[in-house]
């Protein structure tokens, strides 16, 4: 007998252990939770978490925002270059519309574009605001033509 109660020993304190780190856990709970500012506490931690969610999908979006700006402006210049202009005035117009200062960019594009290239893009760019086609897919950039 005294053989197997060596055996059991370790196991015996291993489990009062754990009971007493178990028991530890429970009683700081319960005494966390009883706290008279718990549910204040509680809300800001979440508040603060959802806040921080927010700012990094914020960044996100506007990175991709910015990445596709630049693509359309880019893509408007080579469609320019190579005389078709209605495909050019599609990506100019998509990168007006979700450009964050619309109208700056407009003058800058008065001063450069042709000017019956410019007059299809102010009218152009209505519709490509209302209809949303910068969320659409396509056609790839004239250099993998």
């Amino acid at each position: 007998m005294e053989r197997g109660a060596r055996r059991a020993l370790p196991w015996l304190l291993a489990a009062a252990c754990g009971l007493a780190v178990l028991g530890f856990c429970l009683y700081f709970d319960a005494k966390r939770r009883s706290a008279p500012d718990f549910p204040r506490r509680l809300r800001e931690s979440e508040w603060r978490r959802r806040r921080r969610g927010r700012r990094w999908l914020m960044k996100i979006y506007t990175a991709k925002v910015q990445e596709f700006f630049l693509q359309e402006i880019q893509l408007g210049e080579l469609w320019l270059a190579r005389g078709e202009h209605k495909k050019s005035i599609g990506h100019l117009a998509n990168a007006v519309a979700v450009c964050t200062h619309p109208n700056q960019l407009m003058q800058v594009f008065e001063q450069t574009l042709p000017p019956q290239v410019f007059e299809m893009l102010v009218r152009s760019i209505p519709y490509a605001m209302q209809v949303g086609t910068f969320f659409k897919p396509r056609e790839h950039s004239p250099a993998t033509r």
